[in-house]
């Protein structure tokens, strides 16, 4: 799928766009008049989203279908965005999950996860970066998790896997700090989505008090990135507990480097 003039905003790029978060994301950019090149498995959905945007917003659209857990479907992602100048944007969405315990995962599926949730996503971003760094321009978005700042007993990889992005995310901003690329984690809460009946766990179980709409999650990211946030916490209405998290782990990472003495509770004698 390919039609019209290439977009002054340049082309977004949105890896699991056939549903959920992706989808919102890829409709929400096609408004704000970027370019498409969507990426995901489910070929039927992928095109007839990409057909829709394409009608409706007058952007040009393409499709890569793509399984990024794979070597070969994110080496085929890789060379299409390493190879398309227009990229201006990229939204790392794609992931999986799976809820129960450590030994009801099987070794299968923990790689998988691992494969799309922490290497899939890093790929990418480096795909995109060369290109960012030569324009000293470009927008990263990692969709995380709030499991990822807290250990989560009924996600035991995809919590840690959501702490990975939190981490990346946060060195890549202090490495872009004084560049004009943008990088933002936006770590939803509970979240509309078919991601939740393949993880094993049905949303019908859930307070709906406590499930927001894929569209507010996308609508409030999207505020975050306009307002120049770093973390968007789409459903933290508490905004200063955010701020407490990032200066207590400051501060404990400083004084680990205090002295390099062990501490007294570990010497003294008892």
């Amino acid at each position: 799928m390919n039609t019209g003039n290439q977009s002054i905003t340049g082309t977004a790029v949105v890896t699991g766009a056939s549903s959920g978060i992706g989808k919102v994301y890829a409709e929400r950019l096609a408004a704000r008049g970027y370019d498409l090149l969507l990426v995901a498995r489910r070929s039927d959905r992928l095109l007839a989203i990409g057909d829709d945007l394409q009608s409706r917003y007058g952007i040009r659209v393409e499709s890569v279908v793509a399984d990024l857990a794979t070597t070969d479907g994110l080496a085929q992602t890789v060379q299409k965005i390493t190879a398309d100048p227009s990229v201006t944007m990229l939204v790392n969405n794609a992931g999986s999950s799976q809820v129960g315990t450590l030994a009801q995962t099987t070794p299968e599926k923990m790689l998988a996860m691992i494969a799309l949730n922490v290497i899939a996503l890093s790929a990418l971003t480096l795909a995109v970066l060369p290109r960012f760094q030569q324009r000293n321009a470009g927008t990263i978005i990692n969709v995380g998790s709030m499991v990822g700042f807290a250990p989560t007993s009924f996600v035991p990889v995809y919590g840690p896997t959501k702490a990975y992005v939190l981490n990346f995310t946060q060195i890549l901003q202090q490495q872009l700090a004084d560049s004009g690329i943008r990088v933002q984690l936006v770590a939803p809460s509970a979240t509309v989505s078919e991601g939740w009946d393949v993880a094993g766990l049905s949303l019908s179980t859930l307070d709906p008090q406590t499930v927001m709409s894929t569209e507010d999650c996308v609508d409030a990211a999207l505020r975050g990135l306009d307002l120049r946030e770093l973390i968007t916490l789409p459903s933290l209405h508490d905004e200063n507990l955010l701020r407490t998290y990032e200066t207590v782990s400051a501060a404990l990472f400083d004084a680990s480097f205090v002295t390099g003495q062990p501490a007294e509770r570990y010497t003294s004698a008892r």
